[in-house]
């Protein structure tokens, strides 16, 4: 099938115009910032609608129009693809075209960015890497040295690194990393700082080391980054689409097991970012009597109050004006908040499901869930583009549920639940 292409000054003339709309199709490492092998600048044209090549195997056909309509594409109009790779654009538009979208190729998108026209990208990008990047990463000796001089690649799991079958096949050079060394029940909050401090030295981590993060599930990485974050590492970045990503291309795992050298001196004081965590439901009472808005991470029928969403968690409801922040289908995940491959949506997409729930960009935010990790992912959102007003109360609903005097939301509240705009299966 043949594609009708868009001449590069003809672009320009119909850029601003409403009967057209421009088109992504590269994927969120490129999307984001990071820039093209050979290119010095990196990032999406601006107001350009991602909508990633990639993800067509994941599609269900029978939702395939709806989806595309809910990321903004329209029939009516004209749709224009750009990529560095012709042939991933050409793919994307020889499917819409199926669907009856009309299609024109714009295959001039490295001349675009070598004529110093304007790019967007998000103002943190690099927290997000891809399995290309990371493969580049352990494999390019002159990048490496570089770049990352001194980097750490780790496996977060739940358990004993000697008993956890979940790293019986990793990443090579990985380490492993135990959720217990931050964090303890009956709450699950952080432990004090002087026992996390103890715990990333004996496993090698110093504020100035790059941490890199992935795990077997959407959580476990997200909630590790946060923690070091607030801890003080400045350079931390997980894994998009975390194993499976890695998996889904091929790339070499091995199943040794390595341990880390030790350090002495984490550089710094601990916590270094104290205000990226809340931990008690005291603190969130205090801080919603000065303005903060408190965004529910858990699944909408934990939100309704159907369910606690836990064996080990007796209450169900939720602390008083929370807002419902998008989630998946229950504790286990964060679907509304991955694409059909797997990797985050586009930050983009989520802030314009927050708006429509009264979340903005300026508001002093506090996200939670259960315990904790669901809502490191949407912290993570917001860190993406830099927003500065946000926290994770760590203590969530489960420290709320503990104490039978603490209001809870009224469950007249929002009766229906919003559309996360990401059926495709």
């Amino acid at each position: 099938m043949l594609m009708k292409t868009i001449s590069y000054d003809t672009f320009f003339e119909v850029l601003n115009d409403p009967n057209y709309i421009l088109v992504d199709s590269r994927n969120n490492q490129f999307y984001n910032g990071f820039a093209h092998k050979n290119v010095t600048r990196g990032g999406h044209i601006p107001n350009a609608i991602q909508f990633n090549v990639d993800w067509l195997p994941h599609i269900t056909p029978s939702k395939f129009v709806t989806f595309a309509d809910d990321k903004g594409l329209d029939k009516s109009k004209i749709l224009i693809i750009y990529d560095i790779d012709l042939f991933r654009a050409t793919d994307l538009g020889k499917s819409l075209l199926l669907y009856g979208y009309r299609v024109l190729i714009f295959p001039h998108f490295l001349q675009y960015i070598q004529s110093n026209q304007p790019l967007a990208s998000f103002p943190n990008f690099q927290y997000s890497v891809s399995a290309e990047w990371l493969n580049h990463l352990l494999t390019d000796k002159i990048f490496k040295t570089n770049d990352h001089q001194d980097f750490m690649l780790f496996h977060v799991s739940w358990g004993k690194r000697e008993d956890s079958e979940d790293y019986k096949s990793h990443i090579p050079t990985a380490y492993y990393f135990n959720t217990d060394w931050i964090e303890s029940g009956p709450i699950w909050n952080l432990l004090a700082a002087e026992e996390i401090r103890k715990n990333l030295l004996d496993n090698g981590i110093t504020q100035d080391k790059s941490i890199i993060l992935y795990s077997t599930n959407q959580l476990a990485a997200y909630r590790i980054f946060w923690v070091l974050l607030w801890a003080g590492v400045k350079d931390v970045r997980v894994l998009d689409g975390n194993f499976s990503a890695w998996l889904s291309l091929g790339f070499e795992i091995e199943g040794k097991v390595n341990y880390p050298m030790k350090e002495n001196d984490f550089g710094g004081m601990i916590p270094l970012n104290p205000h990226f965590n809340i931990s008690t439901p005291a603190d969130i009472l205090y801080l919603q009597q000065q303005g903060l808005k408190l965004v529910s991470n858990r699944s909408w029928r934990e939100y309704i109050g159907q369910t606690s969403g836990y064996a080990y968690i007796q209450r169900k409801g939720e602390p008083m004006d929370a807002i419902w922040g998008f989630a998946g289908t229950d504790a286990s995940n964060m679907n509304d908040y991955f694409s059909p491959d797997g990797t985050l949506r586009n930050p983009d997409e989520i802030f314009q499901l927050w708006e429509e729930q009264g979340i903005q960009k300026d508001d002093f935010l506090a996200f939670y869930c259960g315990t904790g990790w669901r809502a490191s992912i949407a912290w993570f959102i917001t860190q993406l583009a830099g927003w500065e007003k946000t926290a994770v109360y760590d203590g969530s609903w489960n420290a709320w549920q503990m104490d039978e005097r603490l209001p809870l939301k009224n469950e007249s509240i929002q009766s229906k639940k919003p559309n996360a705009r990401n059926d495709f299966k």
